[in-house]
C-alpha cells in the first residue's frame, strides 16, 4: 500500500492510499475523487499531475498525451501511474473541479503551554492522526466565535497530538481564548491540511528562514528529516524581533545534535537586545549556505520579511534552484504560522 497527497491548485491536499498495482486514478475514484480524465488509456493527457517526491511506473502511453520532456520534468499520467513509493503529486485542477473538499477533524485541547509572554504552544489531540505534509497548516475554528484562524503543524505527521506554535496577540482572537477560556479537554474543530508549502524532496542543500512563528513549520520538516535523514546539508536562520520572541531554540538544538548535516543561527532585529546576533535574518545569510545559488530555499514569515529575502537575492545576483514561502498575517489568518 502506498499512501498519495493529491495537492490541489486551490491549496486543498487529500491523502489517498493505492493499492499494489493500481493506478492514481482507479484509487481516487475508488475514494470518490474525481481527477479529470477523458480515456483510461494514457490516450488523451487531461490527468497529467506532476509528482513532486516519490517513484512511480509511468506504464504506457502515446507522446500526445505525454512528451518524453514532460517526463523527465516529473509529469506522469494518473490513469496510467503506478507508485513505488509514497508520492506527493500536484494536480492541475481545483479540489471543487475533483468534487472533493477540505478535511474537517474534531481534537481536544491536550495542553496551552506558555513559551514565553509572546508565544503559546497548544497541542490538540486528535482520535486519528491528521495526514499533512511537512509545512503545512489548518485552520482552527476558536470556539464560540465562528471564526476560524490558520496555524501551521509544528509536530510530525503520524502523531495523534498535533503541535502548534501561536502568537499571542493582545486582543486577538485565538490569543484572548488560549490565555483565559482554553481547558484541557475542550473541543476544537480544525479544518485541513492545506498549502503548497512543504517539504520536498532533499536533493541538494537546504535553506530555512523562520521569522517568529514561522518557526512552526520547520520544526514539523525537521522531524521528518530526522526520520528519513539526509544527505545533503540543511541551515536555519530564524529571526525574530525582541529577545523574549526567541522560542524553541532547545528543539533546535536536539535537531542539531541528533543530525550533523544540520545547523542553525539565531538573531533579535532590535537594537536593544542582549542577543550576540542582532539585525534581521537578511543579514545573517552567509555565503557558505547560499551555495552560490545551488540551494532549495524555504521561507516562513510576515510578508515585510518575504519581500526583504528577495530584495537580499537579487541584490547578491542570487537565484535560489528554487524559492518556498509561506506570507503569514499577524492575526493568523491568510496562511500558516
Amino acid at each position: 500500500m502506498s499512501n498519495v497527497a493529491l495537492n490541489f491548485e486551490d491549496g486543498v491536499t487529500r491523502f489517498i492510499a493505492c493499492r499494489p498495482g493500481e493506478t492514481v486514478a482507479d484509487a481516487s475514484y475508488r475514494l470518490g475523487i474525481n481527477i479529470p480524465l477523458d480515456c483510461r488509456d494514457g490516450a488523451c493527457g487531461t490527468c497529467r499531475v506532476r509528482c513532486e517526491s516519490g517513484r512511480f511506473d509511468p506504464g504506457s502511453y502515446i507522446e500526445d498525451a505525454l512528451t518524453d520532456e514532460e517526463a523527465a520534468q516529473g509529469f506522469g499520467l494518473a490513469c496510467q501511474m503506478r507508485p513505488k513509493s509514497d508520492l506527493v503529486l500536484a494536480v492541475a485542477a481545483s479540489s471543487a473541479v475533483c468534487k472533493t473538499k477540505i478535511a474537517a477533524h474534531a481534537g481536544t485541547i491536550a495542553a496551552v503551554r506558555r513559551l514565553s509572554d509572546t508565544t503559546f504552544g497548544l497541542s490538540v489531540e486528535t482520535p486519528e492522526p491528521i495526514d499533512f505534509l511537512p509545512g503545512q497548516y489548518v485552520n482552527i475554528s476558536v470556539p464560540g466565535t465562528g471564526r476560524a484562524r490558520s496555524y501551521s503543524f509544528s509536530s510530525v505527521p503520524g502523531s495523534r497530538q498535533a503541535e502548534f506554535l501561536i502568537r499571542n496577540i493582545p486582543g486577538g482572537l485565538m490569543s484572548t481564548y488560549l490565555a483565559e477560556g482554553a481547558k484541557p479537554g475542550a473541543r476544537l474543530d480544525l479544518t485541513g491540511p492545506s498549502g503548497s508549502f512543504y517539504l520536498r524532496e532533499i536533493a541538494r542543500p537546504v535553506l530555512m528562514l523562520a521569522g517568529g512563528t514561522g518557526l512552526a513549520p520547520f520544526l514539523s520538516m525537521l522531524g521528518r528529516v530526522a526520520a528519513g535523514g539526509s544527505a545533503h546539508p540543511i541551515h536555519l536562520v530564524y529571526g525574530v524581533t525582541n529577545d523574549a520572541d526567541l522560542v524553541e531554540v532547545e528543539a533546535l538544538e536536539a535537531a542539531a545534535a541528533e543530525n550533523p548535516r544540520f545547523s542553525f543561527s539565531t538573531c533579535v532585529a532590535s537594537p536593544d537586545s542582549a542577543h550576540p546576533r542582532k539585525g534581521y535574518v537578511t543579514e545573517h545569510l552567509a555565503p557558505e549556505h547560499l551555495h552560490d545559488g545551488d540551494v532549495d530555499t524555504y521561507l516562513c514569515g510576515p510578508p515585510a520579511m518575504v519581500d526583504a529575502v528577495r530584495r537580499s537575492f537579487a541584490e547578491r545576483g542570487l537565484t535560489p534552484a528554487s524559492f518556498h514561502y509561506e506570507k503569514f498575517a499577524a492575526s493568523g489568518t491568510g496562511g500558516g504560522a
